[in-house]
C-alpha cells in the first residue's frame, strides 16, 4: 500500500489552482470537469504518481466555502531552508489569498525548524526544513 492523494474542497478551484502552483510551485498535473455530477477537480503536486502523493482539489458547483472542522491538520512539505523559503512565499501567499501563519523556529520541545503557511481556503502548510 501506499498514499496516492489527499482532499481538499476549494471554493474556488483557479485561486487554489493559482495558489499551489504560483506560490508553492507544485505543477498542475490534470483537471477533470464533471459538470453533469456538478463539481471540477484538479490534481497538483511536485510529481505525478507514482513518483509522489498528490493532492486533489475538488470544486464542487456553487460551493464557495466550507467549515474545516477541527479534525483536520495539515498538509507538511520539506524544503531546504524555512526561513528563506517563508522571505521567498510571504508576498507571493498574500496576492493570491494565503498567508505565513506561523513564523519559521523550533518545533516546540525539539530543534526541528518549521513555519506555517495558510492558503486561501484556510488549509494549514506546514513547512519542515530538511537536509538535501
Amino acid at each position: 500500500m501506499r498514499l496516492l492523494h489527499t482532499m481538499l474542497r476549494v471554493g474556488d478551484l483557479q485561486r487554489s489552482i493559482e495558489f499551489y502552483t504560483e506560490v508553492l510551485g507544485m505543477q498542475l498535473l490534470r483537471t477533470t470537469r464533471r459538470p453533469d455530477q456538478h463539481y471540477d477537480l484538479a490534481f497538483v503536486g511536485y510529481a505525478a504518481n507514482p513518483e509522489q502523493a498528490e493532492i486533489e482539489l475538488t470544486y464542487n458547483h456553487g460551493v464557495d466555502r466550507y467549515e474545516l472542522g477541527t479534525a483536520y491538520g495539515h498538509i507538511a512539505i520539506g524544503v531546504a531552508d524555512v526561513a528563506a523559503t517563508c522571505t521567498a512565499l510571504r508576498d507571493k501567499a498574500s496576492r493570491h489569498g494565503g498567508a505565513i501563519t506561523r513564523e519559521p523556529g523550533p518545533v516546540k520541545g525539539g530543534s526541528t525548524v518549521i513555519a506555517f503557511i495558510t492558503d486561501p481556503d484556510g488549509y494549514k502548510i506546514e513547512l519542515i526544513q530538511r537536509d538535501g
